[in-house]
């Protein structure tokens, strides 16, 4: 049995609606899920009394409710059958209860939106189930998944760039679509709409779907980046890493800079970055600490922090119509 922990202390963040559809997923695909509602709303709860008859069986736990009837022990209890049980939490959750809500968790997801707001709390989010909870990033089980995102949007760009800085890969991207609004009104998933409706949202659950079927040590690198080893480098036409033998026959051309890939565009800051915070920006967090975000090694290299997204629309925002 899996333990799946939907998290983040942010309420409106889209907890519910990960966990909602997540159960769908699985229970179209034959499996026995079961959510546990630990959010006083309730909403994950709701939800499922909407399904009907005929619909593939989820399981639901009233977490959030307190017989003093009963032990709490009894009032949680799981099924035999269940393949998996996925924990809708509350939010404002505080840091110390952090240890005993991930304990068994197999895989934790941190879902965030795209605006400054939520980036901020997001952070501290890792930080405390790095620090707090003790969870390293060897074990694969924490995934940030990108909520409600417009591509081609500053929001996006900005939440991108972020996300990569905090080395815990983006299992995957959610775009903002009615389907989840529709389908938390009348009890289902996206799993469970005609596919001409929501075949563009169904594709964006692959990535998450194989991250959580991989195995809790499997590292995987977030998108964008790569996992091939240094020959693809050098094919490619990168130098070798230092120690290893160029190929034999192939003369190995100057290394020029490279433009960073993704997100982060032509005119990433982070290249003015001096020598010693280059090289702690890219060292890895060996020592349990999470690696800040790209604002504080800007500021190890004596520049001022980028603006905010938010100062970046207002600009263009008054450019265009004042």
């Amino acid at each position: 049995m899996q333990r799946i922990v939907v998290l983040n202390p942010k309420g409106g963040s889209g907890k519910t609606t990960i966990a909602i559809n997540l159960a769908s997923y699985l229970a179209t695909r034959r499996y026995t899920p079961v959510l546990m509602d630990l959010d006083p709303q309730g909403s994950t709860l709701r939800w499922v009394r909407k399904r009907r008859p005929a619909q593939a069986p989820i399981h639901a736990i009233a977490a959030f409710q307190k017989d003093s009837r009963t032990t709490r022990a009894f009032q949680l209890r799981v099924p035999d059958v269940a393949t998996h049980v996925i924990v809708d939490t509350p939010a404002a959750l505080d840091p110390r209860q952090l240890s005993d809500m991930t304990r068994d968790a197999d895989k934790i997801l941190v879902p965030v939106l795209p605006s400054d707001i939520d980036i901020h709390a997001c952070s501290r989010c890792i930080r405390d189930l790095l620090l707090v909870a003790k969870i390293s990033r060897d074990e694969n089980r924490i995934g940030v998944i990108a909520n409600r995102i417009r591509r081609n949007t500053l929001t996006y760009q900005s939440l991108i760039r972020f996300l990569h800085t905090l080395g815990i890969p983006i299992v995957a991207t959610i775009r903002d679509s009615q389907n989840y609004v529709r389908g938390a009104e009348i009890g289902i998933g996206v799993h469970e709409m005609k596919s001409y409706v929501a075949q563009e949202d169904v594709a964006q659950w692959v990535p998450l779907v194989e991250w959580l079927a991989g195995s809790p040590g499997e590292a995987q690198a977030p998108p964008g980046g790569s996992s091939e080893g240094a020959g693809t480098a050098a094919a490619a036409g990168q130098p070798p890493a230092a120690g290893e033998p160029a190929s034999a026959g192939e003369p190995v051309a100057p290394a020029e800079p490279e433009a960073p890939a993704g997100p982060l565009g032509p005119g990433d800051r982070s290249q003015a970055l001096s020598g010693e915070a280059a090289a702690t920006a890219a060292a890895p967090a060996s020592d349990g600490l999470e690696r800040l975000p790209e604002v504080y090694f800007l500021g190890l290299a004596g520049l001022p922090p980028e603006p905010s997204f938010a100062a970046q629309e207002s600009r263009i925002w008054s450019a265009q119509f004042l």
